[in-house]
């Protein structure tokens, strides 16, 4: 039987939806994400990625697209290092019929416990010379990551081109479980946080 009173791990569990995006240009989307995580985090229920419905836009001034997409998952942990974050990637149909990304984001899963909402601005990458632009543009394709992950990773992007293009609203409700056991304080203020996750907004836009 394990020692709940001296636990070993701490949990985190995420509850919340990907609410709509606003991408003014564009209609028709959908949604994908995924999680990005260090080597001491497991996830123990709920799922990783999930992929939305196809959302239209609104009589609203804003015009945004409606997903209201849930995502429940639980990690556990003996290490806050590496904390979880959120990958979001937007996909709609160009003229040509195709499906092509029209951005990525990405944010931290609030530390503190309660309910949260966080704006994610997205990114879409951009083709780094004119043959190439004209290329994408003749076959109806757009540049695209092979893998959605690069989003949260700064390795090898500073490289990239890309334009920044519509936003994401998520929000979560976060519940921890045995971190104060552990020595770690999960008190902090909102403004604490924002201080902390200074890199919400991807460095190269």
């Amino acid at each position: 039987m394990a020692d709940t009173k001296n636990p070993s791990v701490f949990l985190l569990m995420i509850n919340g939806q990907i609410e709509e995006a606003c991408f003014p240009e564009y209609d028709d989307l959908y949604c994908k994400y995924c999680y990005v995580y260090g080597r001491d985090w497991l996830p123990t229920s709920g799922l990783e990625e999930g992929i939305s419905q196809i959302a239209s836009r609104g009589r609203d001034t804003q015009h945004n697209q409606v997903w209201n997409f849930p995502v429940d998952i639980i990690f556990k942990s003996t290490n806050p290092y590496g904390w979880p974050q959120i990958v979001v990637s937007v996909y709609g149909p160009t003229a040509f019929g195709n499906d092509v990304v029209r951005g990525y984001g990405a944010v931290h899963i609030p530390f503190t416990p309660g309910r949260h909402k966080r704006a994610i601005p997205m990114f879409a990458p951009e083709s780094t010379s004119r043959l190439q632009q004209f290329t994408s543009w003749l076959m109806g394709r757009c540049p695209e990551f092979t893998d959605l992950k690069v989003a949260a990773q700064g390795e090898g992007r500073e490289v990239t081109r890309v334009r920044s293009r519509g936003s994401v609203t998520l929000s979560f409700d976060i519940v921890t479980k045995d971190m104060g056991k552990l020595g770690y304080d999960t008190a902090w203020t909102e403004s604490q946080q924002a201080t902390s996750l200074t890199a919400t907004r991807p460095a190269y836009l």
